[in-house]
């Protein structure tokens, strides 16, 4: 009896010892993957547009992961105050309004870690613009900020005018990286590349300029706007091109002067983008001095000479002068070429659309994605409105916002319709966003991404006691031992209930 015993002795050890191995491998590695988290580090990015300057303060595991850190944004901070580029004529003035930011970013950065932050500021169209008009002007912009940073305790990379495609690639790394088209963490809980996921296309619309990138349909194809991007240990080429003076700022100025040309007075010009029953004073400086509108100006240009701009609130009139401001007729009917006699790729897969793309489709009250015949729609409402229908239409109402999102929409109907060809079909390809969760969709993200490639790793990104490969096994392993002593005991009972069965009805029969 003692011996029919041990098999199912041994089976039940065999089985309590798998289940409590299963466990503890388990409590020991996810305890010790959270005893071992990695120590911090910090960066502090400048995004200098041309409208106003942004700062952002990323954090990120000392540790990384293929070279590049697994970066998030913990504080954002808006610089009081107009663009850098507006300090042409008074550099030194720029300096005192980024005390305020700065500030609150020594509040979040732990003091002991602040002489090794590094702070990098990126310039963008508003400056590319100055330095084709001034490059002096714009060398003392960029003097007056390096000597404001050297004073303060942070380390100071340096202030650079970043080119257009630049800023183009920068955004759509951000967009797809917060998308979770670079990394996400598997069962492990270690990151790894996501299998099968296609990246997204990104839409920047800034002050200046306006960005479109996208991996097109054959990466291959030799496009002179194609980037090679190396993040995380894979390749990924990007078509992304860059319209100076297509920003949404400089576009506007573009009409007025426009407008201006097109007006038999000097004094008094109609604008059907504005608000019915609008009137707007405005210098000649203001919209004819700038590079954008150089060709606009008129011969008898004074500066200072203020131009009344009433609103006619008139959407047909609208959209056909938003149309003038794009050289349709350089590409000569070319489908890769659609307007400025830019070559570009057919568009492919999603887009997320950011920025002033955002902001626009936000006053038209809609979100997300939604069809063009709803954007028309919305866009022909609005833009049809009184000034004073207007002031209770939007959430937040800022005069010189409201004033032109008629013209925004207008603008960001042909720039995506007719200028990068997304149709009917594509258009709900396009989500308008600002933000992943707590973080912008910016270039200034993927800007700290690419430059955190420069900072050596100290390690592994997550150290775990086990190589998940072995963890996986020895799981399998000991689940499958448990499940064979497991059946093995059942099987053992059942043979044993026979047995007693069997026995019993013999003794029934068993003759007296």
């Amino acid at each position: 009896r003692m011996l029919s015993r041990t098999p199912s002795v041994v089976a039940q050890v065999f089985l309590l010892l798998s289940i409590v191995l299963v466990i503890a491998i388990a409590v020991i590695q996810i305890n010790q993957q959270q005893i071992l988290s990695p120590g911090l580090k910090y960066g502090i990015v400048l995004d200098a547009g041309s409208s106003r300057t942004t700062v952002y303060v990323y954090e990120w595991p000392a540790e990384k992961e293929n070279d590049t850190g697994v970066v998030s944004q913990i504080f954002k901070c808006n610089v009081k105050g107009p663009g850098i580029s507006s300090y042409e004529s008074n550099p030194r003035a720029l300096a005192k309004p980024f005390d305020d930011c700065l500030n609150k970013v020594k509040e979040r950065i732990p003091v002991h870690l602040h002489k090794n932050t590094s702070v990098y500021l990126g310039a963008t169209a508003g400056m590319r613009l100055l330095r084709l008009q001034n490059e002096t002007a714009a060398n003392e912009v960029l003097a007056s900020i390096q000597n404001y940073f050297r004073a303060q305790p942070f380390q100071f990379r340096g202030a650079q005018i970043i080119t257009g495609p630049e800023e183009g690639v920068y955004g759509w790394i951000t967009a797809n990286y917060l998308m979770g088209h670079f990394l996400e963490r598997n069962l492990w809980r270690t990151w790894v590349h996501p299998y099968g996921k296609e990246t997204m296309g990104a839409l920047d619309l800034g002050g200046a300029s306006t960005q479109i990138s996208f991996i097109p349909e054959d990466s291959q194809e030799n496009f002179n706007s194609t980037l090679q991007v190396k993040l995380y240990g894979y390749n990924y080429n990007v078509y992304t091109h860059s319209f100076q003076c297509y920003g949404r700022d400089e576009a506007e100025k573009r009409l007025l002067a426009l407008l201006l040309q097109k007006s038999n007075t000097s004094s008094n010009v109609d604008n059907p983008c504005y608000p019915q029953n609008y009137n707007a004073a405005l210098t000649m400086k203001h919209f004819s001095g700038s590079l954008c509108t150089e060709s606009l100006r008129p011969a008898n240009y004074y500066p200072n000479q203020l131009v009344n701009f009433h609103g006619t609130g008139d959407p047909d009139l609208c959209q056909e002068m938003v149309s003038l401001l794009f050289n349709f007729t350089a590409c000569r009917d070319r489908e890769d070429c659609p307007f400025n006699g830019i070559h570009q790729p057919k568009v492919k897969g999603n887009f997320v659309a950011f920025s002033g793309f955002y902001y626009t489709i936000n006053a038209l009250n809609l979100s997300g994605h939604f069809s063009l015949s709803d954007f028309n729609s919305s866009m022909w409402f609005f833009c049809s409105q009184s000034w004073a229908q207007l002031q209770f239409m939007l959430p937040k109402f800022e005069e010189i916002y409201a004033r032109s999102y008629c013209f925004s929409a207008n603008f960001i109907y042909y720039l995506l319709v007719h200028g990068y060809n997304f149709d009917a079909e594509t258009w709900p390809q396009i989500h308008f966003q600002k933000e992943v969760g707590n973080s912008s969709i910016a270039w200034s993200l993927g800007y700290m991404l690419s430059l955190t490639n420069m900072i050596p790793a100290e390690g592994k990104l997550i150290q775990l006691p086990l190589k998940p490969s072995l963890f996986a096994g020895l799981l399998i392993f000991l689940t499958a031992t448990a499940l064979l002593c497991l059946l093995f005991l059942v099987y053992l009972f059942i043979v044993s209930r026979n047995q007693k069965n069997i026995s019993c009805v013999e003794h029934v029969f068993i003759p007296e």
